[in-house]
């Protein structure tokens, strides 16, 4: 496949305009320089076999962005033990850098055991993907999908309240 991103810059830009809109105004990372970074790191680096595959390297590298961004802002200012980072869809997770890299560090330590499942959390989170959407990226069935979600999501919750 060759340069997909043309065709999908306008769905990166609004995922990145989600991950983005609890930052303070002025954040000095906007949606543009989000997609455009993840462009930069993709390009050249590898070739895409489909749409798909493309959006699954476009969510990690907005992912590792971002947490490479929450990581540099709380540089010397952040304390021990891990919080508590509610699941819910929809949620966020750029308006906090201590949720952010709490997560990273929790999904770091699922994918340690169950890569699948902890990819399939970087495709909703990060990606913006549905279960139907994320189950064809992944190539397994809408029920599998669902049902490794729900295994993500209360083995996340444990992990990350410490239990």
């Amino acid at each position: 496949m060759s340069d997909p991103f043309p065709a999908v810059y306008d769905e990166l830009r609004r995922l990145a305009a989600a991950h983005l809109a609890g930052e303070r105004p002025g954040h000095t990372l906007d949606a543009t320089a989000l997609v455009h970074e993840a462009y930069l790191r993709l390009a050249g680096h590898q070739s895409f076999e489909s749409r798909s595959h493309f959006l699954r390297a476009a969510a990690e590298a907005m992912r590792r962005i971002l947490v490479d961004h929450a990581r540099a802002k709380l540089a010397g200012k952040r304390g021990g033990g891990r919080r508590r980072v509610p699941l819910d869809e929809g949620v966020r997770w750029a308006e906090s850098p201590d949720r952010l890299l709490d997560l990273d560090d929790a999904l770091a330590r699922l994918a340690a055991d169950e890569p699948r499942k902890a990819e399939l959390v970087v495709l909703r989170f990060f990606g913006g993907m549905t279960i139907p959407e994320a189950a064809a990226a992944l190539g397994v069935s809408a029920p599998t999908a669902e049902r490794w979600w729900a295994f993500a999501r209360a083995w996340l919750y444990a992990d990350l309240a410490g239990d």
